[in-house]
């Protein structure tokens, strides 16, 4: 529901549009026809909808909303990356972040409003949860990015890994990306979106039956459960070793792999033992990993290791037979680099955010 008190058809699939319109009276196939502009052209103004009848516009305006997020600012790196500050109808804000050439386009989304998870590497983490998005202000954020850039017609990648953790907000996410897969709207596939999560695992073992799966990134980090206890400290719960059984049963296609996200730590996750650590973990799953050399950021104690430490834990691992690459940092001079996503102004504290965790 808008806070006009109106429903808004921006947060719903196609389906439950033709019910609701069926219950309106409205026919169902006008549905499908706002379903394509809402979603193939970008079109929130009822007005614009040229193929319905005037009447059925006026009727439609009436009675419901299309909402979108609202571009507060927008920044563009010496790269190319280009980051959006997102404003909801509530007044918060979030981050949506587009990568060019990589080699696809990218678009890099967020799932709520700052993370609970607290993971000390990242600045959206000293946010705390301030609330989840709904399946439109997820959703959304591909409109108004492919607005941005051009890209409506065009064919993009999706990564779920801005502002927040999506199995956390499992639901909307989940309804987020039906939306964004119906064949009447913008049709991307499973194939083009990752979700990256720290491994919550209850959820993994709910998304492996999900119809709509996208690819998996598993935000590990650390090698052995102290460390991890240290890095990403509401996760203790799950242990490493009960995520990384939850990935052992991930169902995979023949071709498919499960990413495994580490962001190197300058002294602290990046040493030879880390490596040959990783390699043993990583035993028995189709795995790869893909190495982020930490992105330095006021207030996150670490640094970035050198190149020479980098190469060598990346040639640990393929000496293991393990694939590995090393992730090119996009956008850092914006902060829209991994982990330096944050809003001022909107954080909680740190009881807060442990409260509202799970």
């Amino acid at each position: 529901m808008s806070p006009s008190g109106r429903i808004d058809l921006a947060g719903l699939e196609r389906q439950e549009i033709e019910a609701l319109f069926h219950e309106h009276g409205v026919p169902a196939f006008h549905a499908r026809q706002v379903f394509r502009w809402i979603w193939r052209k970008g079109v929130t103004d009822v007005a614009q909808m040229t193929d319905l009848s005037k009447v059925t516009r006026a009727q439609l305006a009436e009675r419901f909303d299309i909402s979108t997020p609202a571009v507060v600012k927008r920044e563009i790196s010496e790269d190319g990356t280009m980051k959006l500050v997102l404003g909801l109808s509530d007044g918060r804000q979030i981050e949506a972040v587009y990568i060019p050439d990589t080699p696809s386009q990218t678009f890099c989304l967020s799932t709520q409003v700052g993370c609970a998870m607290g993971c000390a590497f990242c600045l959206t983490g000293k946010m705390g949860l301030v609330r989840h998005l709904d399946a439109a202000e997820i959703a959304g954020q591909v409109r108004v990015l492919a607005a941005a850039t051009g890209l409506l017609d065009h064919s993009f990648n999706i990564v779920l890994m801005g502002m927040g953790e999506p199995l956390h907000n499992y639901d909307a996410t989940m309804k987020a990306l039906r939306i964004l897969h119906d064949q009447h709207g913008l049709s991307v596939g499973p194939r083009r979106v990752t979700l990256s999560t720290v491994g919550l695992v209850p959820m993994l073992d709910r998304l492996a039956h999900e119809p709509v799966m996208p690819n998996l990134a598993i935000s590990l980090h650390a090698t052995t459960e102290e460390q991890r206890a240290a890095i990403v400290p509401p996760t203790k719960k799950y242990s490493l070793h009960d995520i990384l059984e939850a990935c052992r049963r991930f169902p995979l296609s023949k071709r498919s792999r499960i990413t495994f996200e580490y962001v190197l730590l300058d002294g602290v996750n990046d040493s030879p033992a880390d490596a040959h650590r990783l390699a043993r973990l990583l035993t028995g799953i189709k795995a790869k990993v893909n190495l982020i050399p930490f992105n330095a950021a006021a207030g996150l104690p670490f640094e970035r290791p050198s190149d020479a430490r980098v190469d060598a834990f990346a040639q640990t691992l393929a000496d293991r037979y393990i694939n590995v690459s090393v992730r090119k940092s996009r956008g850092r001079d914006i902060r829209a680099a991994c982990g330096q996503l944050i809003v001022e102004g909107q954080r909680q504290s740190a009881g807060q955010r442990l409260a509202s965790a799970f």
